[in-house]
């Protein structure tokens, strides 16, 4: 699954610039994740980072972007190629 971040952010900055695929973007309110970058660090990291430094925990998985493992990994493959 990709990321989602609550309306519980309060908006302290730590979570963006943690993330390899840069999917985390200030929105209207409170930090947003832009599902199609998200690969919950999958390929990088073992855990998630903004989770990982989210002092509120309220980055949650997105039942709404469902993937499993070797989805998010064959995510990655193709931002890391768009990257090259």
């Amino acid at each position: 699954m990709s990321l989602k971040i609550t309306e519980l952010c309060i908006n302290c900055d730590v979570c963006e610039p943690v993330c390899p695929n840069e999917a985390i973007r200030l929105g209207l309110s409170f930090y947003e994740i832009v599902p199609d970058l998200c690969t919950e660090c999958v390929g990088h990291y073992d855990t998630p980072q903004c989770v990982d430094v989210c002092p509120v925990q309220c980055i949650i998985t997105d039942p709404e972007h469902a993937q499993t493992h070797e989805q998010l990994l064959a995510k990655y493959r193709h931002l890391m190629q768009e990257n090259t």
